[in-house]
């Protein structure tokens, strides 16, 4: 998916190539997600791609005794200390820690959310995806049943992720994350609620949402 463009700005004799993302950092995102991860509620990390960004979520906060300044200066403490050491002797990840660097001088400190039960890293793409927004009707009024059911399992895991960020989300914050109408947010709901993936716990207004795996 990461498409190359050819970038004219400045150009003065070459042109150059234009990706829709930098591969390397992505790479890097998802690696970290997985040893960075807290595993005791099997809570998986999330990967979510959007029309104009990737985002690599993964549970818990910082480890103990690491600061944010020595997060961002590259210092690693792995939360899972065997998943690391499996990943670095196949060659998949180093000892360094400059996955962090490396995003950071991509995309800047802004790239990382870090909240007291999850850390989240947005790539944002160099230049909008050619893709049909989901709450968007095909041209001809049809969509094949593999683009319903592409479309269907975003919307889940979209709906799913967003509860395990923030159990407080709101329909209307789902509305604005997927681009849907009331309507269907509140039939992703139901659907989630009567298969038993979801349950409500306490009031509308002053309960949250609590993700059953």
């Amino acid at each position: 998916m990461n498409i190359t463009r050819l970038d004219e700005t400045n150009r003065v004799v070459e042109r150059k190539d234009a990706p829709l993302f930098n591969a390397d950092c992505v790479r890097e995102a998802i690696l970290n997600a997985f040893i960075h991860n807290d595993w005791v509620d099997l809570n998986a990390p999330m990967v979510s791609v959007f029309s104009d960004r990737i985002e690599i979520l993964s549970y818990g906060s910082l480890p103990s005794k690491q600061t944010k300044a020595g997060f961002f200066a590259g210092k690693s403490k792995p939360r899972c200390r065997e998943l690391a050491e499996i990943f670095l002797q196949l060659r998949i990840s180093e000892r360094s820690g400059r996955g962090v660097n490396k995003i950071v001088n991509a995309y800047g400190e802004n790239a990382f959310e870090i909240a007291e039960d999850f850390i989240r890293v947005t790539i944002p793409f160099a230049f909008e995806r050619q893709a049909t927004p989901l709450g968007s009707e095909h041209k001809n009024g049809q969509e094949s049943k593999q683009n319903q059911l592409s479309r269907h399992d975003r919307v889940i895991a979209l709906i799913l992720s967003e509860m395990r960020a923030n159990p407080k989300v709101t329909t209307v914050q789902l509305m604005a994350k997927s681009g849907l109408s009331k309507t269907a947010i509140q039939n992703y709901l139901r659907e989630l609620s009567g298969n038993g993936f979801i349950k409500r716990v306490g009031s509308n207004k002053g309960g949250h949402w609590e993700v059953i795996d």
